[in-house]
């Protein structure tokens, strides 16, 4: 029997009581990328095979698939139900219903956490400088330590000169061993400025005795000023704990509405199987192949902040989250709280049997349907790259306008 097809109406309700959803577009993501709404995750027909499993765990989860009236639903739909999935209807009137409806629109990938990040820099007045003000610091040999956001191999591919690779959970982890004296300026970068805003926010939240500030507009501003890039740097910062910063995160963490599991409590929310559970290793992939606790998935803390909506299609899921040191787990958990997720940190584990293997990697789209992001490679224009920056700018506008996205800011 087929279920009824979803309204534009029902979605929303379903959002603003924070009931479990997974929104599906099922075009490529080039085409997700050109409009969507807020919630709704990117998962191509011709991928649900290959992804399903992994990004939408409990098969009576509610889906809802659409297009743009490309005819794609029908076979989504049965490739689904295949795979076991019960509850699965399709958009009324697809995009168009969206539109017609007045409801919003967003553009590129991972477009809410992009918005919440700008929200963090709105409420937070969160610190930055200039690409010309950091040139400045870097020529007159001033004391700073900038660090790198993103992950190693985007660093790798290009980065401000002189910085380290310090992706974005592991800054709370290792911010005292790359500027270890307090009157060391910590400058944090990312691509383009959701990372930077957030891996500042964090060192700013968790109490790092050093002023920090991100660059604003990360390496598009530094290239729309002209400023030279590195390419094919190995530098990485290594672990070094500030005092306090255990007991900081964990109060960020508090403060934000996390919760705390032990073993046991932990075996008693995945017995609740009428709910959807995504539970991730926050920690660096080379920690996760040397052991890590049986059904947890890895995905770094930063990026996972970033890319939520890949990692977590279900809108109103539980996650969980661990870390051998606590304080990826602490830091991550506390802005995903604040994302209106229901987050909690496991408390050890590591004591006991672990399990060994690489990380899960979901094979890469086909690069004819891949969204090409404006701040990758070196080969972007500097139109596109201020046409990028112009759209984040625009995103707390946006969210007003939108609604339904349950977002606070500590």
């Amino acid at each position: 029997m087929t279920n009824p097809a979803a309204t534009p109406q029902q979605i929303r309700t379903a959002l603003l009581l924070r009931e479990e959803i997974a929104l599906l577009d099922v075009r490529h993501e080039a085409e997700f990328a050109a409009g969507h709404p807020l919630f709704a995750a990117t998962m191509a027909a011709g991928r649900i095979a290959l992804e399903a499993d992994t990004r939408l765990p409990r098969k009576d989860v509610p889906i809802v698939l659409f297009d743009d009236d490309e005819g794609l639903v029908p076979a989504a739909r049965e490739t689904l139900a295949r795979l076991g999935y019960r509850d699965v209807r399709e958009l009324a009137g697809g995009l168009k219903a969206l539109r017609d409806a007045g409801y919003e629109l967003f553009a590129d990938v991972n477009s809410y956490a992009k918005a919440f990040g700008e929200l963090v820099e709105s409420r937070r007045h969160t610190p930055s400088l200039p690409a010309d003000d950091v040139a400045t610091l870097i020529s007159s040999g001033a004391d700073i330590a900038i660090l790198d956001v993103r992950r190693f191999d985007e660093y790798a591919t290009m980065n401000i000169p002189g910085s380290l690779s310090v992706p974005g959970a592991e800054l709370v982890l290792r911010a005292a061993r790359a500027a270890p004296d307090p009157a060391t300026t910590i400058v944090v970068n990312c691509a383009g400025r959701t990372r930077s805003i957030i891996g500042t926010q964090s060192l700013i939240n968790a109490g790092v005795p050093n002023k920090v500030v991100a660059l604003r507009n990360g390496t598009i501003g530094w290239t729309l000023a002209k400023h030279r890039l590195e390419h094919g740097a190995g530098r990485r910062g290594a672990i070094g704990v500030f005092h306090g910063a255990e007991a900081n995160a964990r109060d960020v963490a508090y403060r934000a509405g996390v919760r705390r599991l032990d073993i046991e409590e932990f075996a008693a929310l995945k017995a609740q199987t009428y709910r959807t559970l995504y539970c991730f290793d926050v920690r660096e992939a080379e920690e996760f192949t040397a052991g890590h606790l049986e059904g947890f998935r890895h995905y770094a803390g930063g990026q996972l902040v970033q890319e939520i909506d890949m990692a977590a299609p279900v809108r109103g899921a539980r996650i969980v989250l661990t870390d051998d040191r606590s304080v990826r787990a602490d830091m991550t958990a506390s802005w995903l709280a604040q994302m209106g997720w229901e987050v909690y940190v496991l408390d050890g584990g590591y004591d006991g049997t672990l399990q060994s293997g690489a990380p899960l990697i979901l094979p890469k789209p086909d690069p004819a349907h891949r969204y090409r992001r404006p701040y990758e490679g070196t080969d972007i224009s500097a139109e596109k790259m201020q046409a990028y920056l112009d759209w984040e700018f625009g995103l707390v506008e946006q969210l007003r306008r939108d609604g339904t996205h349950g977002f606070f800011v500590i």
